[in-house]
């Protein structure tokens, strides 16, 4: 049976649609971020209900296909398109529904960041939500879910009450603290290894005020005493206030800036500002007030679906002078040379430390920030230069590094999985998995294998 009527058939069983490489929307349905990603998976069910889901995992385990799962496709490994596989395209599932009485969202699995922020703002509620809005809410929520509130308010999963769950066997289940505990400790941090989650209910917060963001850029040969004083900054800085510090080039030469994103009052935000401009003399800066939704929207251009892209990250618990030389350097002798990727710092703390570690399978809430070499380009032939310089970066600071997060993975394989869980979760979560797919279906992730399957 060709694939084509294989696909026709399948259709038939669900609301949805089903693309095969002659439908004219099928190129466009398995382009994702990273425009490294060029695989053709056989089927793509474009799912329409939570049904249509269950049905597209019995029929892909039925004819032995490879399971993929897309919601906003920003995974730098791509690994939501199977070669030849069934890829589970939950994007059209992207509806958002607000009970502002109650302070609840209840999120379908294919919604973009940026529906759940336009959903809540007009109601004066939001809850951690990343910081770009085309990132997918569940494949950043799964892993954790970082962004501008989470200082005030947790993690992303810190705030979902329930998901809704579709196994491995097409079976559809709910976890909450009530209902299938374990399976919503591991669904809070412990990616898509479980079940394809087509809903969220979140815990809203009010949130008034606006935004503010700053940035100071610096002559790199300033830059280490500025580090230096913007780290003690950041140790006493508000939870209101998210501490950011990048290095990268501009126009031509290498540059370093430091600087916050506050969300609240934003007078009170600006007192931060003298003693952030008395560590030197800035090349320029940045003193923006925008609005929250304009905020999650501030980088989307800059993370646009058109580049080849390769990342590398660290947690680390604290900022020797040796780690911010390092990171100022960016794996070379004197910061400078060709194909080098930028980087940030972005602080934790605040609320995130606030939930005891092991209440959910995310880990590592010690962390005082966030390190992420990233690095994008065009052509195809910077392949091998672009990506070993990042690793060379990372690797310059691997000596300070304290974990990783696991949405900042990419070919790391077991070895990565082992740095964003400690031995004990890890334990834990091969026994949730043992549960809930002892098969390994949903393998084409950051996998946590079941007993006795390699990763």
């Amino acid at each position: 049976m060709t694939s084509g009527v294989s696909a026709r058939l399948l259709e038939g069983k669900i609301e949805g649609r089903v693309l095969t490489w002659d439908d004219d929307e099928y190129d466009d349905a398995r382009a994702v971020w990273n425009a490294m990603v060029d695989r053709r998976p056989r089927m793509i069910v474009r799912c329409a209900t939570p049904d249509d889901v269950a049905t597209a995992i019995r029929y892909a385990r039925d004819g032995d296909l490879e399971i993929g799962v897309r919601c906003g496709g920003h995974g730098v490994l791509g690994a939501a398109v199977p070669e030849d596989g069934l890829m589970i395209d939950l994007t059209p599932m992207g509806g958002v529904r607000v009970d502002p009485r109650r302070r609840r969202a209840w999120v379908e699995g294919g919604a973009l960041l940026g529906a759940l922020d336009q959903a809540t703002q007009p109601h004066g509620l939001a809850t951690t939500a990343g910081n770009v809005s085309h990132t997918g809410v569940g494949g950043l929520t799964l892993g954790g879910g970082m962004g501008w509130l989470a200082r005030q308010f947790g993690l992303s999963c810190d705030n979902v009450a329930s998901f809704e769950v579709v196994t491995a066997e097409g079976n559809m289940v709910r976890a909450s603290a009530a209902e299938n505990a374990e399976l919503y400790w591991g669904l809070r941090g412990g990616g898509g290894n479980f079940g394809v989650v087509t809903e969220f209910e979140f815990q809203l917060h009010p949130m008034v005020g606006e935004a503010l963001v700053v940035d100071l850029w610096f002559a790199l040969d300033e830059a280490p005493a500025v580090l230096r004083g913007w780290r003690d900054l950041n140790a006493v800085a508000p939870r209101a206030a998210t501490f950011t510090a990048w290095v990268g080039d501009m126009e031509g030469r290498p540059m370093a800036s430091v600087g916050y994103v506050w969300i609240g009052d934003v007078e009170e935000g600006r007192r931060l500002l003298p003693p952030l401009r008395a560590l030197g003399k800035p090349v320029m800066e940045r003193v923006h007030e925008t609005s929250y939704v304009e905020l999650q929207r501030m980088d989307d251009s800059v993370e646009g679906h058109t580049f080849r892209r390769y990342w590398k990250g660290h947690y680390v618990r604290s900022l020797p002078d040796e780690a911010i030389e390092a990171f100022l350097l960016r794996g070379t002798p004197d910061g400078h040379g060709p194909y080098l990727p930028a980087a940030s710092l972005q602080a934790y703390g605040g609320a995130i430390a606030d939930v005891p570690d092991e209440d959910t399978a995310f880990s590592h809430r010690d962390t005082l920030f966030e390190f992420v070499s990233a690095t994008r380009w065009s052509d195809p032939t910077e392949d091998e230069l672009r990506i070993g310089a990042a690793r060379r970066y990372a690797g310059s600071l691997d000596r300070f590094a304290s974990g990783a997060y696991v949405n900042v993975l990419t070919d790391e394989g077991q070895a990565g999985v082992r740095r964003a869980y400690p031995p004990e979760k890890l334990a834990r979560l091969t026994a949730l998995k043992d549960t809930w797919d002892p098969q390994n279906v949903f393998h084409l992730n950051h996998n946590i294998p079941p007993t006795g399957r390699p990763g």
